[in-house]
């Protein structure tokens, strides 16, 4: 009886923990739905309503994400940076993955990092290989390091990691169409609006806000460990769900006779 008495009190637990849990991420994406409301006409007062949708829900991607969105449409890339970085740990599918990449590309590009964003872009297509316009920006990313003086040695690198990264691409497009059912239905309210995402938004910031923001400057070899790490994230993710896949192939005992 005693057994059983603590089981029940165990359950009733977990289920009121499940609740604050449900309760924690629905008022997190009423403040994001708010903010999103507020960000065309009221910049100050959207970014509030995003920071305390962070607050309230940490690892709720759309809070950051939209944060993130609404600093590079005003101007701020280094906090935008920043935040596509912040989301980019909370991203648990490829559709979300893919996005956050994308606009982390797109701000370091703003900032002239151009080696930095080859490696974001390529980071969005491995999780959405049929986007044109990824791979549009990758294009000027790359142009923009020849640009800046890459060398020799860096196009024989770069001819090698483009070898690699389009067998991976070409491996991840059978599984993109089925990550994409789960991020396809995010609307505004709870996931990412794509003001962002599509192209290099070139809206200049209001000078006043300018003056008053002191912004956040990330090295480029910062990014550069943040990126990796990132990516060495995303391999073991792989790497545990195809050995997931083999070890559920049946294997034969018997033999033909």
């Amino acid at each position: 009886m005693k057994q059983l008495l603590v089981i029940i009190i165990t359950l009733i637990s977990s289920v009121s923990f499940a609740q604050e849990i449900d309760k924690a991420l629905q008022k997190s994406n009423d403040y994001v739905y708010d903010g999103n409301k507020l960000v065309d006409e009221d910049f100050v007062a959207a970014e509030k309503e995003y920071r305390k949708a962070i607050s309230e829900k940490p690892s709720n991607i759309s809070g950051a994400y939209n944060l993130g969105n609404a600093y590079y449409k005003s101007g701020y890339y280094s906090e935008a940076l920043l935040r596509h970085l912040e989301s980019a740990k909370s991203a648990t599918n490829k559709t979300d993955k893919h996005q956050v990449f994308h606009n982390i590309g797109n701000a370091l590009m703003q900032q002239k990092q151009c080696k930095e964003a080859v490696e974001a872009f390529k980071n969005a297509l491995r999780n959405d290989p049929t986007d044109d316009q990824t791979r549009y920006n990758l294009a000027l990313a790359k142009e923009c390091v020849k640009q800046q003086g890459g060398g020799d040695d860096d196009k024989e690198d770069e001819d090698k990691k483009d070898g690699e990264d389009k067998e991976d691409e070409n491996k991840d497009k059978g599984d993109y169409k089925e990550d994409k059912k789960d991020g396809d239905d995010k609307d505004d309210k709870d996931g990412k609006p794509k003001d962002e995402k599509g192209d290099n938004d070139k809206e200049s910031p209001k000078k006043e806000k300018k003056k008053q923001r002191q912004q956040p400057k990330l090295s480029p070899q910062q990014v550069k460990n943040l990126l990796e790490a990132m990516n060495n994230q995303e391999k073991k993710v792989q790497d545990k769900i195809n050995a997931k896949k083999v070890k559920g192939v049946k294997v034969k005992t018997e033999k033909d006779w």
